[in-house]
């Protein structure tokens, strides 16, 4: 574990973003993380009843200062025989977004490092989700000693407490009392967390008297100046093996699901499944193409996009998973800020084990100059790869300003530039109405053309996860030494 003071925490940023702080929400099963993380960011940003298979982040404002907040699946925990009827007759007593059975950990499960990276550079406070609903068991303790030790040495200073579902306690009944009647195991969690703790009632956040958020981040300010203003950072060696573990399995993982998928072609079965991360410069309309898509208005239209969002839906009989970015600037990769690069990584990071095809969305309105090509190339081969051109496809927006003229009369007349764009995509490219989400008949033949290009890429079926872009430093040491912006290493020049 490495701790970092939070003074260059903003840097150069201070005077353009409110000061920031930074929540891990760690927990078991039926804990209550995901209303939590809602409560805290004051809306319904994650979406609760269902189970929580990836690391979400969602980002909102206190009292002026930026709070991220990422919500992480459960925890794993490995009941005895004996204590699983007496889990099972608490289930249904507690808010939160995971739902009984729960099925053995996959190759999907997420460990908490994904987590903390994703609120970079490293959170200021971890909080250890518990429900005063369920009884709180030795094993219930391992797994979140477990848990933290995920992350490295020296967890338990930036840890707190949180409990959900203080109102099911009796009448009369505190927190405090609760803690010391519930059992060794618990109070061994609260003291090992420094004796710090704090509670939640999660069905009377919209209250007007309700001030559990505030004295929550109250809380997190005293630990905060505790520590002397250092927040929490992963070890970079801890990041590198559980990456590497994961591409073992992951790769074992494919090749069992490309055996799934040719069964389930010949005989039926669960729906397929499709990343795609929406990448171009600003303004051009990536949250319009995800809403089209996904075939509803998941992302938020007509404003700049801040942060990455991640949203899912069945389209055409596939499981769709889109990840909207922030815009890159059009005129160089150095103008766009260093966070937007990183953004834009992370984002990919969001599609585990890797998107299958990044979507590089141009509006059919643009004119692509030799400027704008270079500088888009650029962006995509110095955060994805040089491999990243056989995982991209032009995806042309405002598809109604064509009228009845045909596309590929379109890409004639846009020159020499954007042709030249799309052989560096193999030219793989589709258009879309992005006016009228759900009702665009083309989406399922953009799927098609996806499926395809999947099919070319044999065994690189997707663009895999790289550790750097994991980092907070990414591939960026400082600002000082940023990539060249005309793109000197693309073939198509």
């Amino acid at each position: 574990m490495a701790a970092v003071s939070s003074a260059s925490d903003t840097g150069d940023l201070r005077g353009r973003h409110p000061p920031e702080r930074r929540l891990l929400l760690l927990g078991g099963p039926q804990s209550g993380k995901t209303s939590t993380a809602n409560t805290i960011l004051g809306d319904q940003i994650f979406e609760a009843g269902t189970e929580t298979t990836h690391s979400n982040v969602g980002q909102t404002e206190i009292y002026g200062r930026r709070v991220t907040v990422v919500d992480t699946p459960p925890w794993a925990i490995l009941t005895d025989p004996g204590e699983d009827n007496e889990v099972d007759n608490n289930d249904n007593a507690a808010v939160e977004s995971d739902s009984p059975p729960r099925p053995p950990p996959s190759l999907d499960s997420e460990g908490p490092c994904m987590g903390a990276i994703l609120c970079p550079p490293g959170p200021h406070t971890i909080l250890l989700v518990v429900s005063v609903t369920q009884p709180f068991t030795d094993n219930q303790r391992r797994a979140a000693e477990e848990q933290l030790g995920a992350l490295g040495g020296g967890t338990w200073r930036y840890s707190m407490v949180l409990f959900t579902g203080v109102d099911k306690l009796p009448q009369g009944v505190f927190i405090e009392e609760h803690i010391a009647n519930t059992g060794e195991a618990l109070q061994w969690l609260v003291e090992r967390c420094g004796s710090r703790y704090h509670a939640f009632d999660n069905i009377q956040k919209d209250t007007e008297e309700n001030t559990q958020v505030p004295e929550l981040m109250e809380k997190v300010e005293e630990m905060i100046t505790d520590n002397q203003g250092w927040y929490f950072e992963v070890n970079e060696l801890i990041l590198l093996e559980e990456e590497q573990a994961r591409r073992a399995l992951e790769e074992e993982r494919m090749r069992m699901e490309e055996h799934a998928r040719q069964r389930d072609q010949m005989i039926g079965g669960p729906p397929r499944e499709l990343r795609l991360l929406l990448l171009g410069w600003k303004g051009v309309g990536k949250s319009s193409v995800g809403n089209s898509i996904l075939g509803r208005r998941y992302f938020e239209s007509g404003q700049e996009t801040e942060l990455c969002l991640r949203r899912q839906a069945l389209v055409s009989g596939r499981r769709i998973t889109i990840v909207d970015t922030p815009g890159w600037d059009w005129f160089s990769v150095r103008r766009t800020p260093k966070r937007i690069r990183q953004e834009s990584q992370r984002g990919a990071a969001l599609l585990r084990p890797g998107p299958h095809t990044l979507l590089l969305v141009l509006p059919v309105v643009s004119s692509l100059t030799a400027r704008k090509r270079r500088t888009l190339l650029a962006h995509i081969e110095t955060l994805f790869g040089d491999s990243a051109c056989l995982h991209t496809m032009v995806l042309f927006s405002c598809g109604d300003w064509l009228g009845r003229t045909p596309i590929e009369e379109h890409i004639l007349r846009g020159g020499r530039e954007l042709q030249r764009l799309l052989e560096y995509c193999g030219n793989y490219y589709h258009v879309l109405d992005s006016k009228t989400p759900g009702k665009d008949r083309s989406v399922s033949v953009l799927l098609d053309k996806i499926e395809e290009m999947i099919r070319e890429n044999g065994d690189k079926a997707f663009l895999p996860i790289q550790t750097e872009w994991l980092s907070e430093e990414s591939s960026y040491s400082s600002d000082n030494t940023e990539p060249e912006d005309d793109c000197r290493g693309c073939q198509l020049q």
